[in-house]
């Protein structure tokens, strides 16, 4: 997610003992006990080199009050990416996550079981967002001017399903704007699934006349409205007042951010939104999501398959100062046993 400064291996071994002393009891660590620990028969003067240059680097920081340091979210991208050693879970906790949810028949019964398990394996908040509905697929769209920046979209999909919705543009457009932009994603995208037209029409943009281009940004942008509304998602979260646990995220007025960010579902659906689209696990850490909710959390997140198509995405929700090597084993198996579960549904 960032280049990785170089550091030697001294530093790096220094980094990984500070990083996996800090999660362990969230106290600045001071040079004194990264000389005894760390293994390396270091003086706490060189110690305190080291840390004075990985300060620099922008990977540990020292919180004004103590002499000690902690991490930042770039020493903890750095410890993530290179220096953490994850061990696989124990072959009997794997059978008591399959137990737990081997014996509810109800996908939304599972869903929620695994948001439940996710929670408490971590003490964190667990989050599995709802499967995603199957390929849409465009019959036909008409676009209406409304009052405003407003349009008015009849989308016929599938089987001759119609859905209205109305969304918003970022300027008003005539009847005949509309009407070349609808006969243009019905005369090159009827038949097609809903959510490849957007990169189709880019492709086109490279090859058409000027005249054409306005009306194809149009389309390019009524599309992207369209998928987004038709392809609404939702989660189930459990143990979100596990994170009241821990003290740095014990500040009421980041913790009422961090709930109303839960409880409006947007942000993270959007943060969930970019795990679908990548390969495997994904691990967002503090400001790295991009949402200022989420600034002190990580989340940790897997794709879940359901006949080895990707179907929605489960995760954890944590302090930075989680235990990354016992959440991300936790996380991977709770997402391949979901899928196998629902597509054996």
């Amino acid at each position: 997610m960032s280049n990785d400064p170089i550091i030697n291996d001294r530093a790096q071994s220094l980094l990984k003992t500070l990083i996996e002393r800090y999660i362990q009891d969230g106290q600045p660590v001071g040079s004194r006990i990264l000389s005894r620990e760390s293994g390396m028969n270091l003086s706490p003067a060189t110690v305190r080199n080291v840390m004075a240059d990985l300060e620099d680097l922008g990977l540990v920081k020292a919180p004004h009050t103590s002499a000690g340091r902690i991490p930042t979210v770039r020493g903890y991208r750095l410890f993530v990416d290179n220096l953490l050693t994850v061990r696989p879970l124990r072959g009997n906790v794997v059978e008591r996550f399959r137990d737990e949810l081997h014996r509810l028949d109800d996908p939304e019964e599972l869903i929620d079981r695994a948001s439940n398990l996710l929670s408490s394996m971590t003490r964190m908040a667990g989050l599995v967002m709802l499967p995603r509905a199957g390929s849409v697929q465009l019959k036909h769209i008409e676009f209406l001017p409304l009052s405003g920046d407003r349009v008015l979209v009849i989308l016929v999909i599938n089987d001759q399903q119609v859905q209205n919705r109305i969304i918003h543009t970022d300027r008003p457009y005539t009847q005949s704007e509309l009407q070349q932009a609808a006969n243009y994603l019905n005369s090159e995208f009827a038949g097609r699934e809903l959510d490849s037209i957007r990169a189709r029409v880019l492709q086109h943009m490279e090859e058409i006349r000027d005249d054409m281009k306005q009306i194809m940004q149009l389309a390019v942008q009524l599309a992207d409205e369209v998928v987004q509304t038709s392809q609404t998602a939702d989660y189930v979260v459990h143990g979100e007042t596990n994170l009241m646990s821990y003290a740095e995220m014990a500040d009421m007025e980041r913790l009422r951010q961090l709930f109303e960010a839960l409880r409006t579902k947007q942000d993270i659906l959007h943060i969930l939104d970019k795990s679908i689209h990548a390969e495997g696990m994904q691990i967002f850490i503090g400001e790295e999501s991009g949402y200022d909710a989420f600034g002190e959390c990580s989340v940790v997140t897997s794709p879940y398959r359901v006949q080895d198509e990707v179907v929605g995405v489960l995760g954890v929700i944590g302090p930075t100062r989680m235990a990354y090597d016992r959440v991300i084993p936790v996380v991977d198996v709770t997402a391949k046993l979901l899928g196998s579960l629902l597509t054996s549904e």
